[in-house]
């Protein structure tokens, strides 16, 4: 009996291998298809502080969208930026390399002022840049808004697609431009255009709160019931909220946004100085909406932490870290645990694209995407900064233009090393108290590695990142009388 009531089963049997061996291998019934790429889009504000954001507790500003990204997401309340300012910002975002190691400093200039800082003219096309591995991988990639990492009209400056990127409409930067009023509309474009060129990279690099600060009129009206300083600066925050609406809605109407990565950061801390109750009454110098408004009203917030754009405390490079994915990151998290950094990005952002990046890719940072699925995350390598000449309005400040974390510890150093200041960010968030005295272990290590980092870096910039030099203009001949002209 059992052999008879096996034989129909060895025959099943047979026919699967038979079918298995024509047509390939029989997927089970259960087994759900292969989850496709996520798309990405990374907005990245410019100058807004780690307090602009009402869901951080600045009870005065208004920021809906950015509250509700925060809301569908986790807010990472330990992110830092790798500089104070805002081009070797962008490069370290972009790379996953610290800046100094293409010798950006500070913010491009022309190439006379890059000369005396020592700097190169543009970042180098050779380096590695997250759109180009997401091409590797089959995602289209596009930049809309501000570059500032080089600009298209210096001779040899390299185009957009030399970074990796198909499509761009630029500030700051080559390739075809557009204006600052125009980011919102154009970002909203390209995602109505990259629906069906998915996955797909998308950065949408923001003006505010840079200055010129200047605000809508529409969002001027919102904030009727604050001092001018405040109402400025609050709706121009609200203007850079409303962008951010204007992308997540444009994701829900592609019908994209259950299957998209949202990034929100800003590249550094806020400029200007913190609100105060008893400020001078403004002067007409000071700005108006014709001209935009200066940095009197720049009264943007750290959220209590010290220091503010260009300079290495955190105030000036711990900013925003928004990140929504559906299904995947735990909406409604806040992260104060994981030390994030924008060099991060790169790792994190292809192991979310479900790609490993390239054995001769030598990055600085590290694959914390664990951390966007809500899992304890701590990281294991540490962060490096480098500005040239320090703060010079913190009277407190020991002008050190390096600085360390490494765990909770961060210190700063002059050049030279023989000036030294060391915060314990764990119980001392806003940086109030030098505890060098009481580690000198602690820094003597810190300070070591810092000097050893140092070595790694080059002394000057790759000459094919610096601009030729141009021919002094020929002084115009007098005409002769009687040519002709």
């Amino acid at each position: 009996m059992r052999a008879l009531i096996a034989a129909p089963g060895l025959a099943v049997v047979l026919l699967i291998s038979w079918w298995a061996a024509w047509w390939g291998p029989v997927a089970s019934a259960a087994e759900p298809p292969p989850a496709a790429p996520p798309n990405i889009v990374f907005i990245y504000a410019d100058d807004m502080g780690w307090g602009d954001l009402a869901c951080h507790g600045t009870s005065w500003l208004k920021t809906p969208n950015l509250d509700r990204l925060a809301r569908d997401g986790i807010d990472f309340h330990q992110f830092n930026v790798l500089s104070p300012v805002c081009s070797p910002s962008r490069v370290a975002a972009l790379t996953g390399q610290f800046p100094s190691r293409y010798c950006i400093y500070t913010a491009f200039g022309s190439p006379e002022t890059n000369r005396t800082r020592g700097m190169a003219d543009w970042l180098d096309p050779q380096a590695p840049t997250l759109p180009r591995f997401l091409q590797s991988v089959g995602y289209r990639t596009a930049h809309v808004g501000k570059w500032h990492m080089g600009s298209g009209d210096l001779p040899g400056a390299p185009v957009m697609a030399a970074y990796g990127i198909d499509e761009s409409m630029v500030y700051h930067g080559p390739g075809p431009r557009l204006s600052k009023w125009q980011v919102t509309g154009s970002a909203v474009k390209f995602i109505e255009n990259l629906q069906s060129k998915q996955p797909f990279f998308l950065n949408v690099w923001i003006p505010q709160t840079h200055l010129v600060l200047q605000p809508s009129q529409a969002s001027m009206d919102q904030f009727q019931d604050l001092d001018p300083r405040r109402q400025v600066y609050a709706a121009t925050v609200y203007d850079a909220d409303h962008t951010v609406g204007r992308v997540l809605e444009a994701l829900r109407a592609a019908g994209v946004e259950d299957n998209t990565i949202v990034l929100f950061s800003s590249d550094n801390g806020p400029a200007g100085v913190e609100w105060q109750p008893k400020a001078r009454p403004p002067r007409p110098e000071d700005g108006t909406m014709e001209k935009g408004f200066g940095k009197y009203y720049s009264v943007g917030s750290t959220g209590g932490l010290r220091g503010r754009k260009a300079h290495l405390y955190e105030g000036g490079v711990r900013t925003p870290l928004l990140v929504r994915w559906p299904g995947k990151a735990p909406a409604g998290t806040i992260n104060d645990t994981t030390v994030f950094t924008a060099v991060d990005l790169l790792p994190t952002l292809c192991a979310a694209a479900g790609m490993t990046v390239p054995a001769a890719y030598r990055g600085d940072g590290e694959n914390l995407l664990p951390a966007w699925l809500g899992e304890p995350v701590r990281r294991t390598t540490p962060i490096f900064w480098h500005v040239q000449g320090g703060a010079a309005n913190i009277p407190s400040e020991k002008r050190g233009n390096y600085a360390m974390r490494d765990g909770d510890w961060k210190l700063y150093a002059s050049g030279d090393g023989s000036r030294a200041e060391l915060h314990d960010l764990a119980t001392d968030r806003s940086e109030s108290k030098d505890v060098s005295q009481q580690h000198p272990d602690i820094v003597s290590r810190m300070k070591a590695a810092i000097s050893a980092w140092k070595a790694t870096l080059p002394d000057k910039p790759n000459p094919a990142c610096v601009a030729p030099a141009m021919p002094p203009p020929r002084k115009q001949e007098p005409a002769q009388e009687g040519a002709s002209g």
